[in-house]
């Protein structure tokens, strides 16, 4: 995953990743200004793009940390467990492509049939529009579930080196059928996964639910029985949408919702159901109550959200954390790495937060500021300096009511026109 570069006797190591970072905002921003260009103005909507962007970033970054850890886990699996000793030939590729497609398919398919996989899968559905930054809607916890699953290659035979290879190859064609502006091709609808196929899987409409898993090929679903051509035009994300851009509840509704329907369930096969049961069996009533319970149950304000540069500004930062981290990541120590996580996770919360227009978002605020400006003080070995910034802002709101100024001038909507 690196690229090593000697110079005067200085050895320099950079994740050659990180540039997939700006690339891919390039390619969005490509679209976006196509969209534009057509018209098609239900292709984007800021509030959700954001959403699609704060999940990517999450995942990519915590996934920084763990890929050397499912390096590992297929290189054991591969030395220890291994079935056959594939060589590597030319043909062989090809059939560990074919093989990774079918792992993908039956993951995908799983994580559609049962619920804890649902769990971590829904997040990638949440949008209602389905544009390239929806490709991003991948959470870490479906990428550890994913990577359990493809450890079935190594322990076929399959050497680490070649499937990391082809998981890259796998994931970029992937990200590019998510898109509404490419339609039908041709006869590669019948070989491929196109943009139109994949947009069938993400609708919600009831002929097209639970169908065209797979990620590549469309040789899967129709052995199995779950291919389907786009007919009508698909209404994209859930049956049953969730009502709020807020980044943690994007991430964990579907498992409180999990726990919920565990806690009525009466009998041992009752909340094996819980677990391990359909989604389309969980008690529909169950959501609205903990919408309500934790007040997710406001409609989304049709109003225009006016503030988006202190969101714009945010999201800006953390993607090029995300690039300088994903850079240098081989030189970082365990502090810098925590500060970073933290940081970037809270940001990311805190935008949720700014698109929902919560009022605690300055309380987070203030545990933002006071995190950045203690994890300097330490790295200038003043760490006793950090109670000052605690001081100045209360001082701050005893004095000029900062917490008000704040929510007039950041919690702000104009009415639509």
């Amino acid at each position: 995953m690196t690229y090593k570069i000697t110079k005067s006797s200085v050895m320099f190591s950079v994740n050659y990743l990180a540039f997939a970072i700006p690339a891919f905002f390039l390619f969005v921003y490509i679209e976006l200004k196509i969209a534009q260009y057509k018209k098609e103005s239900s292709v984007f909507k800021y509030e959700s793009t954001v959403a699609n962007f704060s999940v990517g970033i999450a995942e990519r970054l915590l996934n920084l940390f763990m890929a050397a850890s499912f390096y590992q886990v297929y290189n054991w699996v591969y030395t220890n467990y291994s079935i056959f000793e594939i060589p590597n030939r030319w043909y062989v590729w090809v059939l560990l492509l074919w093989a990774t497609d079918l792992v993908w398919y039956w993951y995908h398919r799983l994580g559609h049939e049962i619920n804890f996989l649902w769990a971590a899968h829904i997040v990638h559905h949440q949008s209602e529009e389905f544009n390239l930054s929806a490709a991003a809607r991948i959470t870490t916890i479906q990428a550890i579930f994913r990577n359990v699953f493809w450890c079935i290659l190594p322990l076929v035979g399959f050497h680490p080196n070649m499937i990391i290879t082809i998981l890259l190859a796998h994931g970029a064609y992937s990200f590019f059928t998510h898109t509404q502006l490419i339609g039908k091709i041709g006869w590669l609808e019948n070989i491929l996964i196109t943009p139109s196929l994949h947009g069938v899987h993400h609708a919600s409409d009831e002929k097209y639910l639970d169908k065209n898993y797979g990620d590549v090929f469309v040789f899967w679903d129709k052995i199995f029985g779950t291919f389907q051509t786009e007919e009508e035009a698909p209404k994209y994300g859930l049956t049953h949408p969730i009502k709020s851009y807020s980044f943690l509840w994007q991430h964990f509704h579907y498992y409180l919702e999990i726990g919920e329907a565990y806690k009525r369930a009466n009998g041992f096969k009752a909340k094996c159901n819980a677990l391990f049961g359909s989604p389309a069996l969980m008690d529909q009533n169950i959501r609205p109550i903990l919408e309500e319970k934790y007040f997710q149950n406001s409609k989304r304000k049709s109003s225009k959200f006016k503030f988006k540069t202190y969101a714009n500004i945010q999201l800006g930062l953390v993607v090029v954390i995300l690039t300088i981290t994903t850079l240098f990541y081989s030189y970082l120590q365990f502090i810098d790495s925590a500060f970073i996580l933290i940081l970037v996770l809270l940001t990311l919360i805190n935008i949720g937060a700014l698109l929902e227009q919560r009022k605690w978002i300055y309380y987070l605020e203030c545990f933002r500021l006071i995190l950045i400006f203690t994890y300097t003080f330490y790295n200038f070995n003043h760490f006793e300096f950090a109670v000052f910034p605690i001081i100045a802002l209360v001082i701050l709101e005893r004095t000029i009511s900062l917490s008000k100024i704040y929510t007039k001038y950041v919690l702000y909507y104009s009415k639509a026109k």
